[in-house]
């Protein structure tokens, strides 16, 4: 039984009713229309993907890809579908190939006190104590392996690079060298297919055969069906060598956003959330986002293997996942604007959008 199959039966659904002799059409092969491809290929369906890019060329292709309901809007839609995904991620975690696994990650602020939001108390998220033997601990190194440890310059809040507070989670990461590559392997062998070098002007050009078009374009919805609320939040990262001593992630998202992600083979350092089209590395952003890890982790300056550059698709009005009419009368169901979250949404966006196919037929 699939991890998919589990959610289904998990949530009173076992079984949809569902007519086979369908064809449907997703636009984009990043995360989110690469697992509405595995969910309607795994249930039968004749189903292909259409995209410009493909896999670790993709927005996701740049994502650190932890599990966090990170930069969308709204909480009460999207926290369901994060859970939703949170499950199955659980399951993929059981099998190394899937390049699913599951990290401790540390969230924190530099002033203050951080709120635990409830959803991350009931997944058994716990604050990180600041203080240890009564009085304050100041400059002293990340020691990943003991939650009971702040990080580096974890000392006085007026110190500008301390962290006062956080919380720890155990999560899901996604390790996007491998995770991707997995996706795509598993959507084929269900008889999916990928058209790579394609970019459609309009959802009504997609081939009239496919009875369902399912538009997983992320930024490019912008144009692709005209979307004026979609912004492009411009992510930068640094890809350096492994960490041999982290093994949690160290996340802030308080300016300047830092973020430190240990994967198998080496570790993503970041990063930036403005509003840009840019897509070119900027190495002035590089050194910043270098030196403050390093600052955070205590340790020299790495080599640094790659930098990558991805466009997260905010939505300002909050994501959309719905169904809608093409002109010719075929059904499109939109599934879009995820902003920081497309890893951590996209089985639970999936499920609702085999819902809302199998609901219009």
């Amino acid at each position: 039984m699939t991890p998919w199959q589990k959610i289904c039966g998990r949530l009173g659904d076992p079984s949809l009713p569902l007519k086979m002799d369908r064809n449907v059409a997703i636009i984009g092969a990043g995360v989110s229309g690469l697992t509405c491809g595995i969910v309607f290929a795994e249930q039968g369906y004749r189903t292909a993907i259409f995209a410009k890019e493909t896999g670790r060329q993709t927005t996701s292709g740049a994502a650190a890809a932890i599990w966090f309901p990170y930069h969308v809007e709204p909480a009460e839609r999207v926290i369901p579908l994060a859970l939703d995904s949170y499950q199955v991620l659980l399951d993929l975690a059981r099998f190394p190939e899937s390049g699913v696994s599951i990290i401790e990650s540390r969230q924190f602020l530099r002033t203050g006190e951080i709120e635990i939001p409830d959803w991350a108390i009931q997944l058994g998220a716990s604050a990180i104590p600041s203080e240890v033997g009564g009085s304050r601990r100041a400059g002293f190194n990340v020691s990943p392996r003991d939650p009971s440890t702040p990080p580096a310059r974890a000392g006085s809040a007026h110190d500008e690079h301390c962290f006062a507070s956080g919380f720890s989670l155990r999560v899901p990461l996604m390790d996007t060298t491998i995770y991707l590559d997995y996706l795509s392997a598993r959507f084929g062998k269900a008889s999916g297919e990928i058209h790579a070098n394609v970019r459609f002007k309009k959802l009504e050009n997609v081939d009239a055969k496919f009875d369902l078009v399912i538009d997983c374009a992320g930024i490019g919805a912008r144009e692709l069906v005209n979307d004026p609320d979609l912004e492009p939040h411009r992510g930068q990262v640094a890809i350096v060598p492994k960490i041999e001593s982290l093994s949690a992630a160290i996340v802030c998202d308080e300016a300047p956003l830092m973020y430190a992600i240990p994967r198998a083979n080496d570790c993503v350092f970041g990063g930036t959330n403005e509003i840009s089209d840019n897509l070119m590395a900027d190495r002035e952003t590089t050194s910043r986002i270098l030196a403050e890890c390093g600052r955070v982790l205590n340790i020299d300056k790495p080599t640094v293997f790659a930098e990558r550059v991805g466009l997260r698709p905010f939505r300002r009005s909050g994501v959309r996942l719905e169904r809608d009419r093409l002109r010719d009368g075929r059904t499109v169901i939109h599934n879009y604007g995820h902003g920081g979250a497309g890893f951590t949404l996209s089985w639970g966006c999936a499920r609702e959008v085999l819902e809302a196919a199998v609901s219009s037929w």
